[in-house]
């Protein structure tokens, strides 16, 4: 599905501004505007500076349904685009590219106005200090918003009348970010185990015990809460850790059979409009994808790999995966938007004649009864979002759904952003490196191994910095903090699952990257931009844990797993001291920082090791190796070594000394800290230190001996 065919920008008349030359999507979406648009740089900058005029930041992304509304009802109209022009200079941002001009923005738009979202729209100085924002105008006065061009209006006066005051706001505004960003007070105690507690403690306060998830609608699959309360199993309490488990195996079950979930292609929607799943907004992003496939995926394990309902998901979103969202060189693709033909959704939904006609009145009756299908719909123009009504087994109206897929590929389809974010692949590679262990698909190992290497490959400047955004043949804009951490995760779960030990310096590569270039000693904290970063108004501080992980938090844990692995204390020093920054906010309110929280617990219990050692051709080697990999936490690790061999290269060789075969038989060893089990050579003895072999919490541990 190419992004060229269904590109909003105007494929007869001559692009008419500067956002033609762009590699994103998003900004070409825009390009035949009459509005003068820039991309952000420096030529903007120097002629606002120059004319004395304010900034107009537009921000958005390819698949977001009422930037395209805003776009269609004003960047369109050529007399708001005239009013634009005369008045601004008007720069468009793509916010999957430059994250930290999103998040100084966001955090206005919302510490104003108390909420968020796209299309962000912001009025700053020639210098881009932000003086006013909002998110979507409407062309006419509407609900007590003013029109898109009535605030035009207003914001000029103000600069030409008033100009003392916007730059005294503009000044509080940059105070406020820098103190709500060095917020939190460090605390003397750092944070543990028992802030993972506390936070599932509180998500199970709010979560939605018929539909799962949280709260009501909207509806997000909130990944970040769901993998916390994951994590949480193992420092709860028996009947609450199984409360725990029981939400998510709920709210996993629930959205795959929702309308959240695509029925005929596999893979999710963004989120839903109601409070139980049932009528989606229709993009679907790379970074929910590979969240979700880890979500389900240690569900299933969890819950002893007992229930298909986990199953069916996991492997029909991978299959997605392979055949709509992976670039010719294996990287995968960004979004797909929500709209096709200009309406969101109809790419999607269904009548019954539509179904009729593809699979006759018998079978369509059946089907139509089974997903949902009605002469009413509960969508726009009578059509209906296809759900699991009938909860019936995922083989039930196999054959139906196929037909239909195919023949939905006939409709106009929804743009699919082909440009690749680093962080976004590094998730997907996670998502398909941990269910590729877990049940044994060597191909979605291949196929993440692929995208891990086209990442460092192609992803890179000339100085060897990692770079965020591929996109038309480009690697542009220096990496953030997010992608560094997204990438060290999938680099540590690849090799945990089995695609090589030559990730493990690649993997010391990344975490050197995020302690030398966005590590602050004097601040003791992680900043979303690298030092040698573009500097803007404000060096951003870590994003939040929300669509993705908390980037701070996803860093420090990917720093302790590096640590852990490879001996090296100076990574675990810069995770603690992060953690401690962020002390008294984990403690305030750990269920709205639950990577936090998941790091915490990570520091104080430390990083748990099965070593393997035996031939790699043994088939007793690689039954432990698969065992440990399906036993352990999916932030632990597994090592395999041939017998006497040395560490491989970024591994402390502590975790192999004195370990040999026992009686010339491949044999395991599960070991945290200095504390190691006994020799362990039966796969179904291996289990996580400190684990019941029932999967009962609570129990006590097997027998242990100290580690060399």
């Amino acid at each position: 599905m190419s992004s060229e065919a269904t590109d909003r920008s105007s494929s007869t008349a001559a692009p008419r501004n500067r956002l033609a030359g762009e590699t994103s999507l998003y900004l070409r979406q825009h390009d035949a505007n009459p509005v003068d648009w820039y991309p952000w740089g420096p030529e903007a900058l120097e002629r606002a500076r120059r004319e004395d005029r304010p900034l107009l930041v537009s921000i958005g992304y390819s698949a977001c349904h009422w930037c395209h509304v805003m776009a269609h009802e004003s960047f369109e109209d050529p007399e708001t685009a005239a009013l634009m022009n005369r008045l601004f200079v008007n720069i468009k941002i793509d916010r999957e590219e430059r994250p930290d001009l999103d998040q100084i923005y966001m955090d206005t738009v919302t510490g104003l106005t108390g909420h968020g979202g796209w299309p962000l729209t912001v009025f700053c100085t020639p210098r881009g200090a932000p003086f006013y924002g909002g998110t979507y105008f409407p062309p006419e006065p509407r609900q007590g918003m003013p029109s898109f061009r009535q605030l035009l209006a207003a914001v000029d006066d103000a600069w030409r009348s008033r100009r003392g005051e916007l730059d005294e706001t503009a000044q509080r505004i940059l105070e406020a970010l820098r103190s709500n960003a060095a917020a939190g007070g460090a605390r003397a105690e750092e944070p543990g185990a028992a802030a993972l507690a506390r936070c599932a403690g509180r998500l199970l306060q709010r979560a939605d015990s018929r539909h799962g998830g949280f709260g009501g609608a909207p509806k997000f699959p909130t990944p970040t809460s769901l993998d916390a309360l994951l994590a949480a199993c193992d420092e709860l309490p028996p009947r609450k850790a199984r409360e725990a488990l029981d939400h998510v195996l709920l709210s996993c079950r629930e959205m795959a059979r929702g309308g959240v979930y695509d029925q005929l292609a596999g893979g999710f929607h963004r989120y839903s409009v109601d409070g139980h799943w049932g009528v989606p907004h229709f993009e679907k992003m790379l970074y929910d994808q590979g969240q979700l496939l880890r979500v389900y995926g240690e569900a299933w394990r969890r819950d002893g790999a007992r229930d298909p309902d986990l199953l069916w998901p996991l492997r029909e979103t991978a299959a997605y995966l392979a055949r709509e969202m992976t670039g010719p060189e294996g990287a995968f693709f960004a979004s797909q938007d929500a709209d096709s033909g200009g309406h969101e959704g109809t790419y999607y939904v269904w009548t019954p004649a539509q179904v009729e006609a593809v699979l006759g009145p018998e079978r369509a009756a059946g089907f139509c009864s089974a997903y949902g299908v009605t002469l009413r719909g509960n969508f726009e123009g009578g059509s209906s979002v296809l759900a699991s009504r009938a909860r019936d087994a995922r083989e039930a109206h196999a054959a139906e759904r196929a037909e239909l897929l195919a023949a939905r590929a006939a409709r106009v389809a929804p743009a699919t952003d082909e440009k690749r974010i680093a962080a976004w692949n590094g998730l997907a590679i996670s998502g398909l490196a941990r269910g590729a262990s877990l049940l044994g698909e060597p191909d979605w190992l291949r196929r993440a191994r692929a995208a891990f290497d086209f990442c460092l490959r192609e992803l890179c400047d000339e100085k060897g910095r990692l770079l965020r955004v591929f996109n038309a043949g480009r690697a542009q804009v220096l990496a953030f903090l997010d992608d560094h951490a997204c990438l060290l995760e999938a680099c540590l779960d690849l090799q945990r699952a089995g695609a090589g030990d030559d990730l493990l310096p690649r993997a010391l590569e990344l975490a050197d990257a995020i302690a030398s270039r966005f590590y602050d000693a004097g601040a003791r904290d992680l900043f979303l931009s690298p030092a040698d970063g573009e500097a803007l108004v404000q060096r951003p501080r870590s994003d939040h844990d929300g669509a993705t992980p908390h980037s701070a938090g996803l860093a420090c844990l990917a720093l302790l797993r590096t640590a852990g692995l490879s001996g090296r204390r100076e990574l675990e020093q810069v995770a603690r001291a992060v953690l401690q920054t962020h002390a008294a906010e984990i403690e305030r309110m750990p269920e709205a920082l639950p990577t936090f929280a998941r790091a915490a617990r990570l520091a104080e219990r430390g990083l748990q090791v099965a070593v393997i050692v035996g031939p790699a051709s043994d088939p007793a080697t690689r039954a432990l190796a698969e065992r440990a990999r399906a036993a352990l936490g999916p932030e632990d690790a597994v090592l395999v070594a041939a017998p006497d061999a040395a560490a491989p290269a970024g591994v402390d060789p502590s975790w192999l000394r004195g370990r040999g075969m026992l009686a010339g038989r491949a044999t395991a060893y599960v070991c945290r800290g200095r504390v190691c089990s006994l020799p362990i050579t039966r796969a179904e003895e291996l289990h996580p230190l400190g684990a019941d072999p029932s999967g009962s919490p609570g129990s006590q541990p097997p027998e242990e001996e100290p580690r060399a």
